[in-house]
Formats: C-alpha cells, sequence, structure tokens
C-alpha cells in the first residue's frame, strides 16, 4: 500500500498515489534520488542527478578524467634563463619559460653564422676562371654548373669563342668556302675595295690577324632559289662587303639593315 504524504489517502499503487498527489494536491512526487546529494527530486526522464552542479560534481572530467589526457604537463628548462617550468607537449615542444616569452627574451639574435648556422655546406670555395684562370670564390651552392667565370665579360667572351662555328649548337658543317665560278676575283676586288677592314666597325685584317669575311648582302641562296639567277650572279661587286666575324654574325642574323652595308661600301663605279 502507498500512503499520500498530504492527506493520508492510501493506494494500491505508486502510479495511482503520483496521480492522485498531482490531481488533488497540485504538486508532483519526487521519482528519482540524486546520486550525488542524494536529494529526491521529480523527471520524466531517467536522470541520475537532481542538477547540473551535482552532474559536474560527480563526474569531473579534469586531469585524467578527461577522455584527450595525454599525461598532462611536462617539466622541463628554460633555454634562456635555465628556469624550470611545465608546458603541455600537444600544445608545442617547451623552450622558453613563461617570463622570457613576456620580456621577449626569447627574440634574442643567435649566433647562427659560419658553421653554427644548420645550412652550413663548408664555405666558399677558391675555384678557377675558365676563361682566364684568375682564382675566384664561389659558395657551392653556386658551382652546380659545369662553368666558372669570374665576371660577366668573362663568360660572354667563352661564349662567343665556343660557339663559333663547329662550337655553335646548330652547327651543320659549315658553308662552302668556294662559290664558285667568280667568287675567289669578286672577294678579292671587295677585299681590295674596303681596304681589308670592317666597313662598319673599322677593324682591320692586323687586328684580326687575317682578312676580314666578304658578306654577300643578297645572299647567295636567294639567287640560287631563282629561277632565271645562277650561282655566280650573287658575286657583282655592289653585292659584297667586308665584316669582322662579329660584325658578320649580326648581319646573318638580321640586325644589319642591307641599305647601311651598302651605304657603308663605296660604289663599284669606282674600281
Amino acid at each position: 500500500m502507498h500512503q499520500c504524504p498530504s492527506c493520508g489517502d492510501s493506494f494500491d499503487t505508486r502510479r495511482g498515489l503520483a496521480v492522485h498527489h498531482s490531481s488533488v494536491h497540485g504538486e508532483v512526487l519526487p521519482n528519482r534520488t540524486c546520486d550525488h546529494c542524494e536529494t529526491e527530486f521529480h523527471s520524466p526522464h531517467e536522470k541520475r542527478y537532481c542538477s547540473e552542479a551535482c552532474l559536474v560534481a560527480s563526474e569531473s572530467f579534469e586531469g585524467e578524467n578527461n577522455p584527450n589526457w595525454n599525461g598532462g604537463k611536462e617539466t622541463t628548462e628554460c633555454e634562456i634563463c635555465s628556469t624550470e617550468f611545465q608546458y603541455y607537449p600537444s600544445e608545442k615542444e617547451g623552450l622558453y619559460c613563461s617570463t622570457c616569452v613576456e620580456n621577449e627574451a626569447w627574440r634574442c639574435d643567435r649566433n647562427i653564422r659560419g658553421e653554427r648556422n644548420p645550412r652550413w655546406g663548408g664555405g666558399k670555395r677558391t675555384v678557377s676562371c675558365d676563361r682566364c684562370g684568375h682564382a675566384v670564390e664561389r659558395y657551392p651552392s653556386r658551382l652546380r654548373s659545369e662553368h666558372v667565370f669570374c665576371s660577366a665579360e668573362c663568360q660572354h667572351e667563352w661564349l662567343s669563342e665556343r660557339f663559333t662555328g663547329e662550337g655553335h649548337p646548330n652547327w651543320k658543317g659549315g658553308s662552302n668556302p668556294n662559290y664558285g665560278r667568280g667568287w675567289r676575283q669578286a672577294r678579292r676586288r671587295a677585299l681590295e675595295r674596303d681596304g681589308r677592314e670592317c666597313v662598319l666597325c673599322g677593324t682591320t685584317a692586323e687586328e684580326l690577324g687575317r682578312n676580314p669575311d666578304v658578306h654577300h648582302i643578297v645572299p647567295v641562296r636567294a639567287f640560287v632559289e631563282t629561277p632565271v639567277t645562277a650561282e655566280f650572279d650573287a658575286h657583282y661587286l655592289d653585292n659584297l662587303a667586308c665584316l669582322c666575324p662579329a660584325c658578320h654574325r649580326s648581319a646573318e642574323f638580321g640586325n644589319v639593315v642591307p641599305a647601311r652595308l651598302r651605304a657603308a661600301t663605296p660604289p663599284a663605279a669606282t674600281f
């Protein structure tokens, strides 16, 4: 039997008592007991605690009770002041204590020059310039190329020498030194007319150590590819100009207009 605490009536079941007390006396009876403070309370759901405070007090997630617990703080020594301090390994590796971090002592200028640098590769090495043989110092990281030069001038001179004639990657055997009938005579007349010097820069045969090149202003191939002309038709004197190797290359690559070459050479009528 279950007796009503307010009026003393008896009921066969607890549910009958609960319905009676709620409808007659306007108050629900407690149906749970708090696991923490053992206070009786009413709840329509399966609850173990009467309040949030009892839940927090009974089931703490601090320290080892936390499902993410990873051993807690570790103790280490500050790299600056040698003071022991604690840090969470999950955050980052402990290097400096809070005092050194606050006063920015950790921003000290560490000496990482020379061999102290973690990327130290042995310092500069002494090597010789491939052009003039002058001793120069270079870091290993700059010695990855096959050749070393002490200056841009040496590099340019070396390239000019190596990439001339057979040294050029586009070399296809060179041109035929004899352009057929009439070429030798036309070449000799052009050298005599131009004084055996470059008509553009004035470099002489004595400075070159040989006669300058004789350049066809209108290329020989233009005469060969035309049905009405032949190779020897290109050898007329007004179509020839004496050039040093450098100016000859410039003209061959189209950097010198034909009009400039014709203006630099005397008219054929005077020879």
